[in-house]
C-alpha cells in the first residue's frame, strides 16, 4: 500500500469511527424509548417517526456507507465531502447530514459524473446547483470493518476521467443464490433511468448482463423516497416471469431498506383477480410443445395463439362484442308484475343507458334490478287490501324472476366461453362474429374450457372482460407497475395493465434479443410504445453488458449475428477472463466429461454451476445420472418456485434472468440449436448466463450458431 493509499485508509478509518459511534448512541437511545402505543395522534406520528430511524440507523449499522464525493458549490468558499450510503444519518447536535442517502438529489453527482475538469450539476428542489467535483471515492465496509478504499476519480492527478477498477472489482465477485444491490455501482446510464420522472410508461430495451432488473428494483425504491406523499410500497408491484426469479430477486429491495411491494407472476394475479374461477392449463405442455426440436416445434406467425389472443385487435374484437352485447343487453319488452300494471321498456332502458351509463355493466344490470324492485314495492303501497297485496308481491316476484332470465347474468368466463361456441348466442352476437377467429384457436380453446381450463394467452382477455363488467375497484389500483421480461407480454397483458395503473406509471424491461417466447410475446417495442399517449412514454437502452468476461460476451453476440437478422449486441466492460471452452465428445464420453467438468469447475472460484439441456426431458434425464454419480445437483422445472443456487440442471429456456458463475451447454449440436432465430436466441440466452466461465459440449456435429474461428475467445478440446 503506498502513502497516498495509506493516508487515505486512515482517514476513512478515522472518520468511520466517528459515524459508528453517532449511529451507536442514536440507535441505543431510539432503542431504549418505550414503544407507544396510545391513542393520542401526536404521539402515535412520533413514535411512527422513531421507528423509522430506528430502521434506518439498524440498516446503516453494519455499512454506513459507501461512497464519498467531495464537492465545491459554486459561490461556496470550499469544497465540502459528502458520504452516500443506503439511508440518511443525521448529526443530531448540528443538524448536519453525516451520511447521505442515495436516492437524494446532491448523491446522483456521485453516479452521473464522469470525469473531466468542467463543472457538474444535479436538480434539486430549489433547481440546478452546479460546482466542481475534486473526489470521488469508493468504500467498502462490511460488518463495521473498512475493508478497501478506492479513489475512482481525483481531480489533482494527471487522469481526470472516472476509473473502472471499483465496478470490476464487485463484477469479479462470485455469485450467491439470490440478486443483490447494485448500489455502490450504478452507471451513469443506469441512473437516469433510476430517477426518471414518476408518470411516464419507461421501457427499457437492455442487453444480457446490462442490470436492467436491478436498475429496475433501485428505481422502484428511488420513487418512494422521491415522491413518499404520492407512492405506496403496498400499491406497486413486480411482474417477473415466475415465481423462481421471484425467489431469485427477492433480497434486493430489503437490501434498500424497501418493504410491502407486492411481487407476482402475471398468471398468479390474474388468476386472484377473476376469483379463481378458472385455472392455468398446464404450462409445461406449453413450453414442451415451443421448445420441441425440429420439425416437431409448430410455426410461429401471427396465428399463433398467444400471438393472436395477446393482440391489440382481438382486444378490438372484444369490444366490439362487448358493445353489441351491450345494445342489447336489456330485455326486449316491458315489465308487467300483475294485470293492469306496466314498467315501460322506455323507463328501464333509461335507467341502464342513461342514468347509469357510467357504471360497468353488472353494477349497471344490479342498480337497474334494484330500481325495479323499488318501483314494484310502489306499486304495491298502492293496494290497501292486505290479502290481494300479499298475492301480488308473491305474483310479481315470480314474474320478475321470469323476466331477468332474458337478462342472464354473466361472468368474465361465461361470457368469454359463449363467445366461441356455436350455439346459445345472443342475437347480438351473431355466428358470422365466430367466423372473425381461427378455427385450430377455436376448437382448442373449447376443448380447454370444457375443463374450466385456460391457457396464459387467455388471462388478458378474461381480465379485460372481467373489468368492463365489474369495473376495478380503488384497492386494485396501483401506483407504479414493474413488468420484468417484457418482451415475453403481449400487448393485451400491458393494455389490460395500464386499465390498473394510474397515470400509466410503468417501467417495462426486457430484450429483444432474448425473446425466446415469440409465439406469445413481442417483435419490436412499438408494439407496446404505441399503447400509451406519446409525452407518456419513454425509451433508453443499455448496451454494456456487466455480468459475463469479454470473452463469453464476444462469444454470445456472435451466436446472435449467425442467427439473428440486425441483432442487439452488448457492449462488455473490460473484464478479461478464461476463453470459452468448446468441448467435443461422442455420446459414449458425454457423460464422464460433464462430471469431469464439474469437478474441475468446483475446483476452481464457481460456487453456482448450471447443467443447461436443451429440453426439460433431457434436464430431467441428467439429473437422474449426476445424483446416481453422487453429485448433490438441484434440478429446476417450470413448476419451480425456489432457486437455491450450488449446482443446477437446467433446460435453457428456464435460465432467463438467472445467472451463474459458470455455465455448462450441454448437446450444442446441428440437431438441438439449429440455423434459425429461435434456436440463436435460446442459445444466446444459455451463454449470457455465465459470469466467469462457458463451456459447450456437443457430442457430434457442432452447432452452426457456435463460431470457434477466434482463437482469442474461444478454444476447441478435441475428444482425447
Amino acid at each position: 500500500m503506498d502513502t497516498k493509499t495509506q493516508s487515505a485508509y486512515q482517514e476513512e478509518l478515522q472518520r468511520l469511527e466517528e459515524t459508528n459511534l453517532e449511529i451507536d448512541k442514536q440507535l441505543a437511545r431510539l432503542r431504549s424509548t418505550p414503544v407507544y402505543y396510545g391513542p393520542d395522534l401526536t404521539e402515535q406520528a412520533l413514535e411512527v417517526a422513531r421507528e423509522n430511524g430506528r430502521h434506518n440507523l439498524a440498516k446503516a449499522v453494519d455499512e454506513p456507507y459507501f461512497g464519498r464525493l467531495d464537492f465545491q458549490e459554486s459561490g461556496t468558499a470550499s469544497s465540502q465531502p459528502l458520504y452516500i450510503g443506503k439511508s440518511g444519518v443525521e448529526d443530531e447536535r448540528t443538524g448536519h447530514l453525516l451520511v447521505i442517502d442515495w436516492r437524494a438529489p446532491v448523491a446522483s453527482l456521485f453516479y452521473s459524473f464522469t470525469g473531466g475538469l468542467d463543472a457538474a450539476s444535479y436538480d434539486s428542489p430549489d433547481g440546478l446547483i452546479e460546482g466542481l467535483v475534486y473526489l470521488k471515492r469508493n468504500l467498502v465496509v462490511r460488518k463495521q470493518i473498512l475493508q478497501r478504499v478506492v479513489d475512482t476519480y481525483d481531480r489533482t492527478e494527471d487522469s481526470l476521467a472516472v476509473g473502472d477498477e471499483f465496478l470490476l472489482y464487485r463484477l469479479g465477485e462470485n455469485k450467491d443464490n439470490k440478486l443483490r444491490d447494485i448500489v455502490s455501482t450504478i452507471q451513469a446510464e443506469q441512473d437516469r433511468i433510476i430517477r426518471a420522472a414518476k408518470n411516464t410508461a419507461l421501457i427499457i430495451q437492455g442487453v444480457a448482463g446490462s442490470g436492467k432488473t436491478t436498475v429496475a428494483l433501485h428505481r422502484l425504491a428511488f420513487l418512494l423516497y422521491q415522491y413518499r406523499e404520492q407512492v405506496r410500497a403496498e400499491r406497486m408491484i413486480i411482474f417477473a416471469p415466475n415465481s423462481m426469479f421471484l425467489d431469485y430477486i427477492s433480497g434486493v429491495l430489503p437490501e434498500l431498506g424497501v418493504g410491502n411491494i407486492q411481487q407476482s407472476t402475471f398468471t398468479d394475479w390474474a388468476l386472484h383477480v377473476l376469483d379463481q374461477e378458472v385455472k392455468l392449463a398446464d404450462p409445461a405442455l406449453t413450453l414442451q410443445t415451443w421448445f420441441s426440436l425440429g420439425s416437431k416445434r409448430p410455426p410461429v406467425d401471427d396465428h399463433a395463439p398467444g400471438r393472436f389472443k395477446g393482440s391489440i385487435l382481438f382486444k378490438q374484437y372484444l369490444d366490439d362484442c362487448l358493445t353489441k352485447f351491450e345494445s342489447s343487453y336489456v330485455p326486449t319488452g316491458d315489465f308487467i308484475p300483475w294485470e293492469g300494471v306496466k314498467l315501460p321498456l322506455a323507463n328501464i332502458r333509461e335507467w341502464f343507458f342513461v342514468e347509469n351509463k357510467h357504471y360497468p355493466l353488472v353494477k349497471r344490470r344490479e342498480r337497474v334490478v334494484a330500481r325495479i324492485k323499488r318501483w314494484m314495492e310502489m306499486q304495491l303501497d298502492k293496494i290497501w287490501e292486505q290479502t290481494r297485496k300479499k298475492d301480488l308481491k308473491k305474483k310479481s316476484a315470480q314474474r320478475l324472476r321470469t323476466y331477468l332470465t332474458s337478462w342472464p347474468e354473466h361472468t368474465a368466463f361465461s361470457f368469454y366461453k359463449m363467445l366461441f361456441a356455436e350455439t346459445n348466442r345472443p342475437d347480438s352476437l351473431p355466428t358470422e362474429l365466430l367466423r372473425e377467429l381461427p378455427e385450430p384457436i377455436v376448437l382448442a380453446s373449447l376443448k380447454l374450457f370444457k375443463k374450466k381450463e385456460v391457457q396464459l394467452e387467455d388471462l388478458a382477455p378474461l381480465l379485460y372482460i372481467h373489468t368492463r363488467l365489474y369495473g376495478i375497484p380503488s384497492d386494485q389500483l396501483f401506483d407504479h407497475v414493474v413488468i420484468d421480461e417484457a418482451q415475453d407480454f403481449s400487448p393485451f397483458q400491458v393494455a389490460v395493465l395500464d386499465s390498473y395503473t394510474r397515470n400509466s406509471s410503468f417501467t417495462i424491461l426486457g430484450d429483444l434479443s432474448q425473446g425466446i417466447h415469440a409465439y406469445q410475446g413481442i417483435q419490436d417495442w412499438k408494439e407496446f410504445s404505441s399503447l400509451f399517449q406519446e409525452d407518456q412514454g419513454g425509451y433508453f437502452e443499455l448496451e454494456r453488458s456487466y455480468r459475463s468476461t469479454m470473452e463469453i460476451i464476444q462469444f454470445a453476440n456472435l451466436v446472435l449475428q449467425r442467427g439473428v437478422e440486425n441483432p442487439l449486441l452488448a457492449v462488455p466492460v473490460f473484464r478479461s477472463g478464461n476463453k470459452v471452452r468448446v468441448l467435443q465428445t461422442d455420446l459414449k464420453g458425454r457423460i464422464p466429461l460433464l462430471e469431469q467438468a464439474i469437478a474441475t469447475l468446483q475446483q476452481g472460484t464457481s460456487s453456482t454451476i448450471a447443467v443447461v439441456a436443451r429440453t426439460e426431458k433431457q434436464a430431467e434425464e441428467l439429473h437422474d445420472v449426476l445424483t446416481k454419480a453422487g453429485i448433490e445437483t438441484n434440478l429446476i422445472t417450470s413448476k419451480q418456485r425456489v432457486y437455491r443456487g450450488g449446482i443446477s440442471v437446467v433446460p435453457v429456456y428456464l435460465t432467463k434472468g438467472l445467472e451463474f458463475d459458470a455455465v455448462l451447454l450441454m448437446d450444442v449440436t446441428a440437431g438441438h440449436y439449429e440455423a434459425t432465430l429461435i434456436d440463436a436466441k435460446l442459445l444466446y440466452v444459455g451463454c449470457t448466463r455465465a459470469l466467469h466461465e462457458l463451456w459447450l459440449m456437443a457430442p457430434g456435429e457442432l452447432s452452426p450458431l457456435v463460431s470457434t474461428d477466434d482463437p482469442e475467445i474461444v478454444t476447441t478440446v478435441a475428444p482425447s
